[in-house]
């Protein structure tokens, strides 16, 4: 097992990444509260839920559980209200603690929960996708969406521990992991071109879910996210950078229909174009292009957006978090592994970047 540690002063917290590791004794002494209340999903519980009652269980808890619907979908008022309806029954108070056992559909939305209940509870984050073990259990971001945009509307949250085993990637469907995969590309597309390269030579053993391999990537990724969050916890500055092709993505996604295409596909489809307008910067060139579109294939994700109009594609992105007195800002690539926040662009580029990245009639 390795751990990690968000700086936070006085909200420092651990993020423990190994396999089979053991709950009752990692997380005994960051969850005081008496009351707990495991927050997941339809999938995740019929095959983890069980586990991790047995060790909450073993630490003399007083256990409640809300089981939501699985999918992005569900990431919305109805459902958030389920968990405030489950809390309120099992009459839990401003001590208890709010688990997230899942993905980062239920991370985000057990976190917003946590973050609103009572004005604010205690959260602990045990993330069961690559997805949402590289990325959103950590740094404290959480929300739900709105049909005009993804994460619209929510808090920042940082949890008191978060709980990385690799045993549960065992079930996560092929199509996850890659989605997954794309979030760990973007580490090193933003800020790491040496983990770009071991990411080139160790591909086939991810997609095969060899075990030291998925710890050190995940690893790696939690290590830079840590570093960025304790610096820049609100996202006032650096931490924007973790959004590199996602403003394109959430684009992707809103106009779609949240889940038909998942986060991470449609956030490496997002770098290419983010890789397209670096580019015609002069940024990079086009081998750089190339090499991105590569590694994303390499782990089976799209490098093409679905073929939307370009003024509808133009309009979700101007309802992106990081626009900025009415300017788009995207983060780019002033080289492999040098990530920046840019708004110094055409809007011809822009649409340019985006038109020669559509999927194919």
């Amino acid at each position: 097992m390795q751990t990690l540690f968000v700086e936070l002063g006085e909200r420092r917290y651990p993020i423990f990444i190994g396999h089979q590791l053991d709950g009752s004794k990692l997380l005994n002494q960051y969850i005081s509260s008496q009351q707990v209340m495991i927050v997941s999903n339809t999938t995740v519980a019929d095959l983890y839920l069980d586990h991790y009652l047995q060790q909450f269980q073993a630490m003399g808890k007083t256990i409640a559980t809300c089981i939501l619907p699985d999918g992005e979908k569900y990431k919305d008022f109805q459902h958030l209200h389920l968990i405030f309806d489950a809390l309120l029954e099992a009459g839990f108070n401003r001590d208890c603690t709010v688990i997230a056992l899942g993905g980062g559909v239920i991370g985000d939305m057990a976190g917003y929960a946590a973050a609103s209940f009572q004005r604010g509870v205690k959260f602990v984050q045990i993330p069961t996708t690559l997805l949402s073990q590289v990325d959103s259990s950590v740094g404290g971001k959480t929300g739900i969406n709105h049909p005009l945009g993804k994460n619209m509307i929510g808090a920042f949250k940082q949890p008191e521990a978060v709980l990385a085993d690799m045993a549960v990637l065992d079930t996560l469907p092929d199509r996850e992991l890659s989605a997954g995969l794309a979030e760990v590309i973007k580490y090193a597309l933003l800020g790491d071109l040496e983990f770009l390269t071991w990411l080139e030579l160790n591909m086939a053993k991810l997609l095969d879910r060899d075990r030291e391999a998925l710890a050190e990537a995940v690893y790696r990724c939690c290590a830079h996210k840590a570093h960025i969050v304790a610096a820049d916890e609100m996202e006032k500055g650096d931490r924007a950078l973790l959004n590199l092709g996602h403003t394109y993505g959430h684009a992707i996604e809103s106009y779609m229909g949240y889940g038909t295409w998942l986060h991470g596909e449609a956030v490496a489809a997002g770098m290419v174009m983010a890789a397209s307008l670096s580019a015609q910067l002069g940024w990079i060139d086009s081998k750089d292009v190339v090499r991105v579109k590569e590694i994303l294939s390499q782990a089976n994700l799209p490098i093409a957006s679905p073929r939307i109009p370009v003024d509808e594609f133009l309009a979700y992105m101007a309802h992106d978090k990081k626009v900025l007195n009415g300017q788009l800002r995207l983060v780019l690539l002033k080289g492999l592994g040098q990530a920046v926040m840019s708004k110094d662009f055409e809007q011809s580029q822009l649409i340019q970047s985006i038109q020669d990245n559509l999927l194919a009639e």
